[in-house]
């Protein structure tokens, strides 16, 4: 049986972090890379690129990963590639090399899981025009589409996004070495680290910002 708790994390890791949907649990690790996965999908899209890299930025700090490997990876990347450099940290990291093609290997893995279920999780905000399958001139099938896509999948996904927390705590051990994973007040990360303030009108502007 799935807690209050669990879903709750679920719900932030698959959210959009938005201005208008800002995390309500302390950020860690997870939340980090979810902000990167975020950051990654609006390549090119000024504004919420910048939101984006602020907010990384921001977490990265408070969480005390800015001098980490994988904090100088994700700050020196480029949007748009940096889900997809994180599994080679192994051969950032110096010491041991003997297991770090393994570990690459395990990480590329486990990252492309949680790509695919936050891509599963967040799939709705894609649908620009009612849900895949709203013109079809077939009542029955139409509604039968609808059922797996509103009624089925999102039933389901409530014990899919489980994994999530699964894999953020693997990913933690293996990209940072870390059993227990920090983490941080919203309310710290604005005041004591640059995070994007909610509650600032000219942030919610900058989102939507085309330039």
């Amino acid at each position: 049986m799935q807690s209050r708790f669990e879903q709750s994390r679920i719900n932030q890791l698959t959210s959009a972090y938005a201005p208008n949907d800002a995390p309500r649990q302390p950020l860690d690790f997870g939340d980090l890379l979810s902000l990167i996965w975020r950051l990654d999908r609006c390549a090119g899209h000024v504004g919420r690129e910048r939101y984006y890299r602020q907010c990384v930025r921001a977490t990265l700090s408070g969480l005390n990963l800015g001098g980490h490997p994988f904090g100088r990876l994700v700050e020196n990347g480029k949007p748009g590639e940096l889900y997809q450099q994180i599994p080679n940290l192994p051969y950032r990291m110096g010491g041991r090399l003997v297991d770090a093609q393994d570990r690459k290997a395990a990480i590329g893995q486990l990252m492309t899981l949680r790509d695919d279920t936050l891509r599963i999780g967040a799939y709705q905000e894609s649908w620009t025009g009612g849900f895949p399958g709203s013109g079809i001139v077939d009542d029955e099938l139409r509604e039968r589409v609808f059922a797996v896509l509103i009624s089925a999948l999102q039933g389901q996904f409530s014990n899919f996004g489980r994994l999530l927390l699964v894999l953020d705590i693997v990913l933690a051990n293996l990209v940072l070495g870390l059993d227990n994973m920090p983490e941080i007040d919203l309310k710290l990360l604005i005041s004591d680290h640059g995070y994007p303030d909610p509650a600032d009108p000219r942030v919610h502007r900058e989102y939507v910002s085309l330039t």
